[in-house]
């Protein structure tokens, strides 16, 4: 497994009651999925880049501690982090409550809503429950997406996919009529050459049931230390205007959300 290392190393220490060090944190471990543009993926030369990188980056830098990255599939994030395979988790995961009840997070670093991508020539016209009924939907598996889909679009039919290249192949090929993601995640491919066979239909409401805080840094439960560590990093980066800096790289609003 390739790792890329940001060249940052200092000594990190929390203190906690009683005046005893927690662990310290000189180098964080960290998994992303590298198959999820503009937030992470990997050039053709095999670089690992994007929004959620350069902020992991940036965050560690603030933090004074070495970040080494750790390229996952979606379904093996959570279970690696438990594993002890690495330390924490940027893969645009959203905070929901059943996955708190596995892993924690840090205060969210961006927030955006789902988006609905259909064919160009396609004759849904609404980016609704009833503009979508008895459509075929992709979906990644174990998103939110997926769940917002299975729970709130209940009279079209949903097919669940290993990646979102899978579903955005298959849209493409005309196999599903829409698919459900990100609003920055589905513009930027429809932006981009891969995309010119579709267009975004709208976006929908985020359901805070389903779609939680927003995304955060994933984190083990005993793991305190290094969840204020990510905490006061996020607020210094977005205090110092680095975090604008690499926002407007990617996107032409504010990703955090309100």
């Amino acid at each position: 497994m390739k790792n890329w290392a940001l060249a940052a190393t200092a000594l990190v220490a929390v203190s906690v009651a009683g005046g005893v060090q927690a662990k310290e944190w000189t180098k964080i471990r960290i998994a992303t999925e590298a198959s999820y543009p503009p937030f992470a993926y990997t050039t053709a030369s095999g670089e690992l880049v994007g929004f959620e990188i350069d902020l992991g980056n940036a965050l560690c830098e603030a933090a004074k501690v070495e970040c080494e990255w750790y390229p996952v599939d979606w379904e093996g994030l959570i279970p690696g982090l438990l594993a002890n395979k690495y330390d924490a988790i940027m893969a645009s995961m959203s905070a929901t409550e059943e996955r708190k009840e596995m892993i924690s997070f840090s205060p969210k670093y961006y927030n955006t809503p789902p988006a609905i991508a259909v064919p160009k020539d396609s004759n849904l016209s609404e980016a609704s429950v009833e503009g979508l009924k008895d459509a075929t939907i992709g979906v990644q598996v174990g998103t939110t997406h997926a769940i917002f889909a299975d729970e709130v679009l209940k009279d079209a039919e949903v097919s669940v996919y290993p990646s979102a290249d899978e579903y955005k192949l298959d849209l493409e090929n005309g196999r599903v009529d829409a698919i459900v993601d990100d609003v920055v995640v589905l513009s930027e491919w429809i932006n981009s050459e891969k995309g010119a066979c579709c267009k975004l239909l709208g976006t929908m409401s985020t359901i805070p049931e389903i779609h939680g805080e927003g995304v955060g840094v994933g984190l083990r439960k005993d793991d305190k230390e290094l969840s204020e560590l990510f905490a006061k990093a996020t607020t210094t980066i977005r205090e110092n205007g680095v975090y604008k800096q690499i926002n407007d790289k990617y996107f032409d609003f504010d990703v955090y959300g309100d």
